[in-house]
């Protein structure tokens, strides 16, 4: 366990650039995946224009019709009730606007759903309240557990940092399975444009390739009960090379063994002593 714990820290100094939360911030995560970089381009260019001037355009709209329409200036209102000209308006001009913002979400959508070739499978469990992880093509699995304010250590976020991290390599797609042992989460890390349900019974399927080594960090979305906001993930990436040393420790101390049917863990951090 102390060359593993030896390696995160020498992974962790490698990695100076980490992506999470900052105070005042506004906006997403700064992007580092092809999904997530359209996400942003497509709220930064296409949404946020089109909900301003939206928001504009109502606004010049009730100023009008609070200073022209005001009782002084109309003591006889008119009681007109229809107007062709403006229900045509306000029925197709939203139409022009939806197709706009249609066309590019459409591809933003095929484009999340389809899964291009994996070089790294990496299955996601959530549990109440920890996640678990496996990589079924390495037969590794373990479980991930948020560290406790009194445990963490200097550069270590609050209810982010895990004591187990997954570790994936830099410039190659991995593919995700994401499913639940009990209720209802979400896996999601906000840099990487991912976010899919959990669910028991159901394997859900997402993918990210990361262009930039370092440390990312993301949480549960979606309510799970009592301990909702302390399931976070910690993603450590890292260069090929150290990917593969990684996965030599890894395989010493998260090997798995079949027994039949069943799959067990065989050697996992034991959370007491974290």
């Amino acid at each position: 366990m102390k060359k593993l714990i030896a390696f995160y820290l020498l992974i962790s100094q490698s990695n100076s650039y980490a992506s999470q939360p900052k105070e005042w911030q506004l906006g997403f995560q700064p992007p580092v995946t092809p999904i997530m970089k359209d996400v942003t381009w497509m709220h930064d260019y296409i949404l946020l224009p089109v909900i301003i001037g939206i928001s504009v355009f109502v606004l010049f709209l009730m100023l009008y019709v609070f200073v022209k329409f005001r009782e002084s200036k109309n003591p006889t209102p008119s009681k007109t009730t229809h107007n062709v000209m403006v229900e045509v308006l306000w029925t197709v001009i939203p139409c022009i606007i939806l197709i706009v913002i249609a066309v590019p979400s459409f591809k933003l959508l095929y484009k999340e759903e389809t899964i291009p070739k994996a070089d790294v499978t990496l299955k996601a469990i959530g549990h109440q309240w920890y996640w678990g992880y496996e990589y079924p093509d390495e037969k590794i699995a373990f479980e991930s557990v948020m560290i406790e304010d009194k445990d963490l250590k200097p550069g270590q976020p609050r209810l982010l940092a895990t004591d187990t991290k997954v570790v994936v390599p830099v410039n190659k797609v991995v593919k995700v399975l994401i499913t639940s042992g009990d209720v209802n989460h979400a896996w999601a890390v906000p840099a990487f444009g991912v976010k899919r349900d959990a669910i028991k019974g159901r394997i859900n399927e997402t993918w990210f390739k990361v262009d930039k080594e370092g440390i990312y960090y993301g949480q549960c979305s979606e309510l799970c009960g009592i301990k909702h906001a302390f399931m976070p993930i910690e993603v450590h990436v890292v260069s090929e090379e150290k990917y593969t040393e990684w996965l030599i420790e890894a395989k010493k101390k998260f090997a798995m063994e079949e027994n039949g049917s069943t799959r067990k863990v065989k050697k996992i951090f034991n959370k007491e002593q974290m």
